[in-house]
């Protein structure tokens, strides 16, 4: 039989799926819907963005679909996981060694006490990796060199500029080599220029690594650097 490009997509394995997925926040009887019953399937191997305006519905998305914050109801799952059956200790396991985040605040994407090298095999590290085994410090410095940071590793978060630090943000989310890679508003605070440097790094996350990525934003522009684009209004996908 020849192959073509559907073929190929139908036999994609499912990264992340959403089955009827809603979350409500506020009292009983007074809540507000953040998420209404919203499904979708995210192909492996796959950059989407989810794109909406402010309250949307799309950040309630991305902290349901990472395992960040657990729906009212509905199913959510990486890979073949329900999350939904887990621990929170389990829980905890998934996000350290099966996804990756991208934030975009710094505060949050980096540990500021750390080196920049330290912060990128911190996730190793927390799986309980030796941070003087050469292996773990050879990936930091590999990782660091792809993001255009090479012989950098020694420094602080401090002396690089946002774009820089959402580059080594990057490289992190990269270092376990996850399933899925979860990037909330990655460029919402850089210039053209080092958004551009970012969103290139993640579409070679799955060009060539073969991640999948899913990434909130406002911008058409960084939507643009996706192969699907998802659109949230009201709390639903549209």
């Amino acid at each position: 039989m020849e192959t073509t490009v559907d073929t190929i997509t139908a036999v994609r394995a499912t990264a992340l799926g959403l089955e009827s997925v809603s979350r409500l926040h506020g009292r009983r009887g007074r809540e507000t819907t953040a998420l209404d019953a919203v499904s979708c399937e995210v192909p492996a191997g796959s950059f989407t963005a989810v794109v909406g305006p402010s309250g949307s519905g799309k950040s309630t998305f991305l902290q349901c679909a990472a395992g960040l914050d657990r729906p009212t109801s509905g199913t959510v799952r990486i890979g073949t996981t329900d999350l939904g059956s887990l621990s929170e200790a389990a829980l905890t396991r998934l996000r350290r060694d099966r996804i990756g985040f991208v934030f975009q605040s710094h505060a949050l994407n980096l540990v500021p006490s750390l080196s920049i090298e330290e912060n990128v095999v911190l996730p190793l590290v927390l799986a309980g990796a030796d941070p003087a085994d050469e292996r773990v410090l050879a990936r930091g410095r590999d990782l660091l060199a792809r993001v255009g940071l090479a012989g950098r590793g020694a420094q602080g978060p401090s002396t690089l500029s946002g774009g820089q630090q959402q580059r080594v943000a990057v490289a992190r989310a990269l270092v376990t080599e996850p399933e899925v890679i979860f990037a909330d508003e990655p460029t919402a605070s850089l210039d053209p220029e080092s958004a551009s440097l970012v969103l290139g790094l993640l579409r070679d996350a799955v060009r060539i690594d073969g991640r999948t990525v899913v990434m909130v934003t406002h911008d058409p522009v960084a939507a643009g650097w996706a192969d699907t684009v998802l659109t949230m209004d009201g709390g639903r996908l549209r």
